[in-house]
């Protein structure tokens, strides 16, 4: 374990138990001294005090890892790289970002969340004068709203490492009460809804109540009519899919208070947002209950993390796999730490889950040498990359494009590129690591979150220079650098 000074996350969890130095190194069994020196970043916090930590108090030793820490620093760089130019870029050194990160946390969340409704105070700016000066009315304004709601529930997502343990629980203990059979679990849960809650499951084929044939109508999975007691699916859906929706519904109708008590305790903004993350949790309740916690997991440690060899095992897609190992991060029984990623042909963004310190960059999009677009191009089949961030970390990235069709002959269907994510310090778990050279410094491939935040001057994929950095121009010579004015 590296050197580790935690001072002042030590400090605040004694003045959060209400002890004095003399107490917690009592309870710690070491001198007062010694605690003092940690306290004061002058001895670094060494694995056995961390341990006895966790043993006298309970807390859980990731609030004083790195990886927080990093978190942090990734956010910090985001905040002065959206100031203008010219006024952060250059008066605040990454020795000093990190300094913010790891000596004071609360400050660098309070600058990160200052920094967030500043942006979304811009964002509804930007809405009224679409709505004032577009003469549709109100439709050009309300389209700004919901990503505001959608990044809300993501930090959510992303601030729980992408794990919500009491749902978890609650989804694995019943799907062993249930005897759900993996890769088999519609019919117990189609009478799971009928015994217990008087719901019939329908799959009319003429869609949806209220939806008809257009485009909309087939988008739609799930339809809820709770005065008639009946749930309606759509027909184009496939097993895996019906029971995905079949177990969503139960989430509503068996945890309810348990939903709405983590949305409550998440002190979202707004209306748009709490039933966003409602639907995210009953989410995330379904594909716990279709692939629980603890045989899942032992499931992919024997496949060696085999995404395909899974879905065939449990019976769900690709994309379904990838956001469950994406979620295994149950304290004392931790899976490999990925992240999830889904995004479209045009660089979208739908989905992003993280189980540990990598950035997800909010600002100008994502590195086009990413593998996860590379995969549109071999649609089918699994891409792997060992790619290096600007920061020095090294990551396996394996990704796939999945295909969904909403209609028949004539219909848009859709494609996203799916990707799946972690250290290369565990890549070696994984079967997609065989035949790579891990060791080898040259082989990972340079990226970086997008070039608004990248500071890779010589990267040949770079559309603009980096914010805040002055633009050098010089018309004794040519350059050619994609940015350049034509």
């Amino acid at each position: 374990m590296r050197k580790t000074f935690m001072g002042v996350r030590l400090r605040r969890l004694r003045e959060e138990r209400g002890l004095t130095q003399v107490a917690l190194a009592r309870a710690l069994d070491i001198s007062a001294s010694y605690l003092n020196q940690i306290e004061q970043n002058q001895r670094p916090l060494t694995v056995p005090v961390l341990l006895k930590i966790n043993a006298v108090f309970g807390v859980d030793v990731q609030r004083f890892s790195d990886d927080d820490e990093a978190r942090l620093i990734a956010g910090l760089r985001d905040v002065l790289a959206d100031m203008p130019a010219g006024a952060a870029a250059d008066a605040v050194s990454l020795a000093e970002i990190r300094e913010l990160a790891a000596s004071m946390p609360a400050v660098a969340r309070a600058l990160l969340a200052l920094h967030r409704g500043q942006r979304e105070a811009h964002e509804r700016l930007e809405a009224l004068s679409a709505h004032y000066g577009d003469e549709r009315g109100g439709a050009a304004g309300a389209a700004h709203a919901p990503p505001m709601a959608y990044e809300e529930v993501r930090d959510f997502f992303f601030a729980r490492h992408n794990h919500i343990a009491e749902l978890d629980d609650a989804a694995e203990r019943l799907a062993g009460q249930w005897r759900l059979a993996p890769g088999a679990s519609e019919a117990g849960l189609r009478q799971r809804l009928e015994r217990a809650h008087g719901v019939r499951v329908s799959l009319p084929a003429e869609g949806l109540p209220g939806h008809g044939q257009d485009g909309a109508g087939e988008a739609m999975q799930r339809s809820f009519d709770a005065a008639a007691r009946v749930l309606y699916l759509s027909p184009a859906l496939r097993p895996a899919q019906r029971a995905f929706q079949m177990a969503t519904q139960l989430a509503f109708l068996e945890v309810p208070q348990e939903l709405q008590r983590i949305v409550d305790a998440a002190q979202l903004s707004g209306d748009a947002a709490r039933a966003l993350a409602r639907i995210g949790l009953a989410n995330y309740f379904a594909g716990a209950l279709l692939l629980p916690y603890a045989p899942f997991l032992q499931s992919a440690e024997a496949l060696h993390y085999d995404i395909e060899r899974l879905g065939q095992r449990w019976g769900v897609g690709f994309e379904t796999v990838c956001h469950r190992l994406s979620t295994l991060q149950r304290p004392g029984a931790r899976g490999v730490p990925f992240f999830f990623i889904r995004v479209d042909r045009a660089g979208n963004i739908s989905k992003r889950q993280s189980a540990t310190h990598f950035h997800f960059s909010k600002i100008g999009g994502t590195c086009p040498l990413w593998n996860v677009y590379e995969a549109f191009a071999q649609p089918g089949r699994i891409v792997r990359q060992l790619a290096r961030m600007p920061d020095g970390r090294a990551y396996l990235w394996v990704a796939r494009t999945v295909a969904r069709s909403t209609g028949g002959w004539g219909a848009p269907g859709k494609t996203f590129s799916v990707a799946l994510g972690c250290d290369v310090q565990h890549a070696p778990q994984l079967v997609y690591a065989r035949g790579l050279d891990l060791a080898d410094p040259d082989a990972p491939v340079p990226i970086g979150m997008g070039c608004k935040v990248c500071e890779r001057t010589a990267c040949p994929q770079r559309a603009f220079p980096p914010m805040g950095r002055a633009l050098e121009v010089n018309e004794n010579r040519s350059s050619l650098v994609p940015y350049r004015v034509a």
